[in-house]
Parts: structure tokens; C-alpha cells; sequence
């Protein structure tokens, strides 16, 4: 359980190489903010989720933009694990991203993320941030 506060600062090359690094410092914080085993996984799975798509859709694999990564372990009341994802990218309408269950959305390739990140976590905002780019803020409680 978290005394205070745990706060880790990631700026990462849009690359996938460090993912793992990611997931590993998302399942060390999910432990400190007291989450079980079962939900420190789905936290990694909604991590890695968010990184990818912050790579791929949002900087569009352009190495010479940025992902920003906060995870936070804190007990304000209830022991908890914040995590704020950003891009750099030119952002979307969170309002406009297609319904992964649709029967013409069923087959595709991609699209779901959103969608699981959504069904792993206790919340989730969408939103273009004040610095430029779209961010994912998402919540889980212990």
C-alpha cells in the first residue's frame, strides 16, 4: 500500500523499444498503488495499449516526436494508480473513433484499443492537452 505518493516521468522516442520498460515500471507502481495480480496485468495490457497507439496513431512512428508517460501511485483516500499517456501528434475527436462492436468493425485488424483500455480501467479521459498532442488519462483503484 502507498505511504504518499509515487510518481515516475518517462519521455520516450516514438520507438517501440522500450515497451518493456514501460510495462515493467507500470507493474512495479500497480504493486506499490496495491493492486492485485489480476488487475496489475490489465493495468500493463492498457499501458502497453495507450503507448502503442500514442506511437503508431498518434506521432505516426515519427522518430523525432515524443510519448509521455506519468504513472502515479498515490493514497489520497483510496490507494490508486493514475497514468497519463500524451502524444505529440495532431490529435482526433474522441467523439469519432468507430464502435469496435459494429458488425462492419468486427473483422478489422485494429481498432479496439480504446475499447479494452475502456473496459480494464476504472476511468478513462480522452482529451487534446493543453502542451499539444491527445492524452489518455485512466484510473485504477485498488
Amino acid at each position: 500500500m502507498v505511504a504518499d505518493a509515487h510518481l515516475i516521468r518517462l519521455v520516450l522516442p516514438s520507438s517501440f523499444e522500450l515497451l518493456d520498460l514501460v510495462q515493467l515500471l507500470s507493474d512495479r507502481m500497480s504493486t506499490l498503488a496495491g493492486l492485485d495480480e489480476d488487475a496489475t496485468h490489465w493495468v500493463s495490457v492498457a499501458v502497453r495499449e495507450s503507448v502503442i497507439n500514442a506511437i503508431k496513431h498518434g506521432n505516426r512512428n515519427d522518430a523525432s516526436k515524443h510519448v509521455f508517460v506519468d504513472l502515479e501511485a498515490r493514497s489520497n483516500g483510496q490507494p490508486e494508480l493514475f497514468i497519463r499517456v500524451r502524444d505529440e501528434g495532431e490529435g482526433f475527436d474522441p467523439e469519432h473513433v468507430a464502435d469496435p462492436l459494429a458488425p462492419e468493425n468486427l473483422l478489422k485488424a485494429s481498432g479496439r484499443g480504446i475499447f479494452l483500455i475502456r473496459s480494464f480501467m476504472d476511468s478513462l479521459e480522452l482529451r487534446r492537452a493543453p502542451e499539444g498532442g491527445m492524452e489518455i488519462r485512466m484510473t485504477k483503484r485498488a
